[in-house]
């Protein structure tokens, strides 16, 4: 997850969220990381392209970009948004 401090979006999506992530299938298959846009981004990772919105959530293999969600649409279409990504980017199989 690339953040920006004080992203309404950002902290939204933390609150909401954040807690009940890494108790998901998805969670557990996906580990979030949190990044913030207004740092370098780690060495270990490499993107496709520029962050520019907050939240983006940067599906990560093998330290490459392979997928991700652009903003928080809300929780309803942030899980449905999730699982279609895992299933069609990795071997994920499990409901969020």
């Amino acid at each position: 997850m690339v953040e920006r401090q004080g992203c309404h979006y950002c902290i939204e999506w933390k609150t909401e969220l954040g807690p009940i992530y890494p108790k998901t299938a998805a969670g557990q298959f996906a580990p979030l990381r949190v990044i913030d846009i207004a740092k370098d981004i780690p060495d270990d990772l490499s993107f496709a392209r520029k962050v520019v919105f907050t939240p983006t959530f940067i599906l990560v293999e093998d330290g490459q970009e392979i997928g991700r969600i652009e903003g928080y649409p809300g929780e309803d279409f942030f899980w449905g948004l999730l699982e279609m990504m895992l299933k069609s980017k990795t071997e994920f199989g499990g409901a969020t």
